[in-house]
């Protein structure tokens, strides 16, 4: 299902991102990356803009309010959301509560 559109000047910028965690970036109408991820990913990509070919970053995750993303390009931010480390926290709460679990139930 698409996530977002974002145009920068004459360029179209899709993101597309599915249940099973697959995440495509489409530019103009063509898939410039494709990845497969749980926690989200960064996706590398180049585009032109004003005759000129520019380097692109993007990064999708997940924060306090749901899926973040940041776009940068040549290094220089254009959307950038909050960090967070709240889905991290989460992670490693649950391997941590799935690692007691388990050793109780092996152990005793």
């Amino acid at each position: 299902m698409k996530f977002t559109t974002i145009n920068l000047g004459d360029n179209k910028i899709e993101v597309f991102n599915s249940f099973i965690g697959r995440e495509t970036i489409v530019l103009n109408g063509k898939v410039v990356s494709e990845k497969s991820s749980i926690t989200g990913a960064t996706h590398h990509f180049k585009m032109i803009e004003n005759d000129q070919e520019v380097t692109c970053k993007f990064i999708l995750g997940y924060g306090l309010n749901g899926v973040v993303m940041s776009l940068y390009k040549d290094n220089k931010p254009v959307i950038e959301s909050q960090k967070s480390i709240f889905f991290g926290f989460v992670f490693l709460t649950l391997i941590c509560f799935g690692f007691v679990f388990f050793y109780n139930v092996i152990f005793h």
